[in-house]
């Protein structure tokens, strides 16, 4: 992982909703004076920690001049929440309105100007908050994964109903067992700790990047955890991108890789989304090149963009 050059602070405020203080890392730009500032909440990847790519991005965009939150969202990471490792729609959307109260309330902090960024599978939440948030004046994905999509449809959409129906049949059996010892299943690791090398392609990347040094963490799902097997029940039937055209008239920045195994739900969401809206297509990327590669992440891009939108 790259060596960041702004030492962030370590700090906890209040998803207010659902009574969970969340963790976050503050990323102050260096001489940045006594005016008030433009400022980011990043979050993301699902199943990551703050101290993975979204603290990468808080990093570089305060480098260019943003103040830039990166924070775990509920149930994971340094933030609270019981059971643990638990995803939710509505909880995980607020997580990110939660992070705009809290860089709303600095003193160095132009609330007229607060934008959000998510990676992965966080988009889907980012783009649920900025739809009923208004208070966001700008909002960019990267390497987009809608996370209920992929739970309840599979990659590609290509989970049949009969799939779909025995794998909730599954996990409604397991809330039985979970009911009676009053504490959830955990699954298996989301990757294995070895790869065979029959694997699918996206599946080596990940593993590329979540358990090696690259990116690993101990914090992390992804490296070193497991989600609560029912966590998945409520992904499966909440449509968190229904109210895309509601972001509207704030702008819209959508960016995936060319050969990204998620590409298609970028593509997905640019069709659906009402304009002022883009596209970038980043040549010859990866899904997981989007998550820490410096000099395939366009920085300079998302600087424009939040720099002309967050007036």
């Amino acid at each position: 992982m790259k060596v960041k050059n702004i030492l962030p602070v370590l700090l906890f405020f209040t998803n207010l909703s659902f009574s969970i203080i969340l963790s976050g890392d503050l990323y102050l730009p260096k001489n940045a004076g006594s005016g008030k500032l433009s400022a980011l909440a990043i979050s993301g990847p699902f199943g990551a920690v703050k101290e993975q790519s979204s603290g990468l991005y808080a990093n570089e965009m305060a480098e260019r001049g943003f103040i830039a939150l990166a924070f775990d969202p509920s149930y994971t990471g340094e933030s609270s929440g019981e059971p643990r490792n638990i995803a939710s729609s509505d909880i995980n959307s607020e997580d990110f309105s939660a992070a705009v109260d809290f860089l709303g309330l600095q003193k160095n902090v132009d609330r007229e100007k607060i934008g959000i960024i998510g990676i992965c599978g966080f988009d889907g939440f980012a783009l649920n908050a900025t739809a009923v948030d208004k208070r966001v004046k700008a909002v960019a994905t990267t390497s987009m994964y809608d996370i209920p999509r992929v739970n309840s449809n599979g990659y590609n959409d290509k989970v049949t109903v009969e799939e779909r129906t025995k794998t909730l049949e599954t996990l409604n059996l397991q809330r039985w067992e979970d009911a009676e010892k009053g504490k959830p299943k955990y699954g298996s690791q989301p990757l294995p700790d070895k790869l065979t090398g029959d694997e699918p392609q996206f599946v080596k990347e990940y593993y590329d990047y979540y358990k090696t040094p690259r990116g690993f963490h101990s914090r992390s799902i992804n490296s070193n955890g497991a989600w609560a097997n029912t966590s998945s029940i409520g992904l499966t039937n909440i449509q968190i991108l229904a109210h895309l055209k509601k972001i509207s008239p704030r702008p819209m920045l959508l960016i995936a890789g060319e050969n990204a195994h998620s590409r298609y739900m970028s593509e997905d969401i640019y069709k659906l989304a009402s304009e002022p809206k883009e596209l970038m297509i980043i040549p010859n990327a990866v899904h997981l090149d989007l998550y820490d590669k410096i000099d395939v992440i366009p920085f300079k891009k998302l600087e424009d963009f939040f720099r002309v939108n967050l007036k």
